[in-house]
């Protein structure tokens, strides 16, 4: 008499290659959809196909401006704060370093200008006198500058919007958005991509077992949408938990690995914003340049009224005179206006001594490493909370798709058992 279990390991001895693949084809499933989740996260650039629901956008880029606020967020609220970028510059060795551009630029606004508004007079006047006046602006500049970083240090939040300047930087460019999490998190993404294999090999020898009792067609089908699903599942979960160094049944321990790796993440992580984010020409182009440039004008035409004045000295009342009290507003207004065409290309010749000084790699290093589990996991985990559930889907769907073909497969091939 020939029993069910009999005419299972008939079946078995018979199809055992189909059996043998099925836990192999399992671990495809489980690695090929982590491979496409997480490019999904990342690629394309830009939208590709006919807006709005046909097509595609990686999830950061199409999430952009909410990814960088969030980044941007946290590294205000704990890392970086406006006055930690300006308060290791010593505005006296920042007037030194621009010395020598500074007395070029002073020379050509002080001709400039004084040949616009006194043209008779500057031209007539001695070649010596010209150049004690301008020495005398240039032996001046050097302060002005002093008195100017130390107004902007003083004025940093009015002058300066590092919000602007970090989300501005992220939104505009992309591909550094993604580096930005495909950098912190490279090893788990890496994980990600290999838990596929196991997890799907372990559940693929489950199917197996169910496959042999049942020979039921919709079993390989909802075990290739359950691998898809749970395997993406249970790696985000690894990756994030438990906060702690756990023990599990006596015989492991596990911390989540984003956790775990807090120093190697912290350190590339602050090369990162620090080389290629918050870096003194961005800042300088921030402050010049950004939503708060005109206060800065503001400081900056205060402080060249000042020289001018002081440098007009006893002869101010001639000076007025001479151009009227309105033109000489008007030149005072004038030269700050040239000041600042002349300042990004004179405080880029501070950016070396900027960069040494402010030593923000560091900086973000030391602040990263007092941030709570939960602050922290929020420098990686933004990425996956935009519509992860799109990524699960996908997965879950494509393993199913997979499973529906695999049946297929193994009910051509396979040898019928009487």
């Amino acid at each position: 008499m020939i029993t069910d279990l009999d005419l299972i390991l008939a079946d078995l001895q018979a199809n055992w290659l189909l059996y043998l693949s099925m836990p192999f084809v399992a671990a495809a499933i489980g690695y090929g959809t982590k491979v496409v989740a997480i490019k999904m996260m990342f690629k394309p650039l830009k939208f590709v196909g006919i807006r709005p629901y046909l097509g595609w956008q990686g999830i950061v880029p199409s999430k952009s401006a909410t990814m960088a606020s969030i980044a941007c967020d946290l590294m205000m609220e704990r890392l970086l704060k406006p006055e930690d970028v300006f308060d290791r510059l010593d505005p006296n060795r920042v007037a030194e370093e621009i010395r020598e551009p500074l007395i070029r630029s002073v020379e050509d606004i002080t001709r400039e200008v004084a040949a616009k508004y006194q043209p008779g007079l500057w031209e007539s006047a001695p070649e010596r006198v010209k150049t004690m006046i301008i020495q005398r602006i240039q032996n001046e500049a050097p302060h002005m500058v002093e008195l100017i970083m130390e107004d902007i240090k003083t004025n940093i939040t009015r002058v300066f919007d590092l919000k602007d300047l970090v989300i501005n930087a992220l939104v505009r460019d992309k591909e550094l958005l993604n580096r930005v999490f495909l950098e912190a998190g490279h090893v788990e993404f890496k994980f990600i991509r290999n838990s596929g294999i196991w997890f799907g090999f372990a559940i693929g020898i489950v199917q197996a077992v169910v496959w042999a009792f049942t020979h039921n067609i919709w079993v390989i089908p909802l075990f290739g949408l359950f691998t898809g699903w749970f395997t993406d599942w249970l790696a985000l979960k690894m990756i994030f938990n438990p906060k702690t160094p756990t023990r599990y049944l006596g015989l492991f321990e596990w911390q989540g690995l984003f956790l775990k790796r807090r120093k190697q993440v912290a350190a590339r992580y602050g090369e990162l914003v620090a080389s290629e984010i918050v870096t003194p020409a961005a800042v300088i182009e921030a402050i010049l340049k950004g939503p708060l440039s005109d206060r800065l004008f503001g400081l900056v035409q205060k402080q060249v009224q000042r020289t001018m004045d002081e440098q007009a000295g006893l002869a101010k009342p001639l000076v007025v005179f001479a151009v009227g009290s309105t033109k000489y507003q008007e030149m005072k207004r004038t030269v700050a206006d040239k000041v600042m065409e002349h300042l990004p290309e004179t405080l880029g010749h501070m950016e070396a001594y900027a960069e040494e000084a402010m030593d923000l790699k560091n900086l973000l290093v030391n602040k990263m490493q007092e941030l709570t589990e939960e602050e922290f996991e929020g420098l990686l985990r933004p990425a996956f909370q935009q519509d992860e559930w799109i990524l699960i889907t996908v997965g879950a769907v494509l393993g199913f798709l997979v499973g529906e073909l695999q049946v297929h497969v193994m009910l051509h091939f396979a040898v019928p058992i009487s």
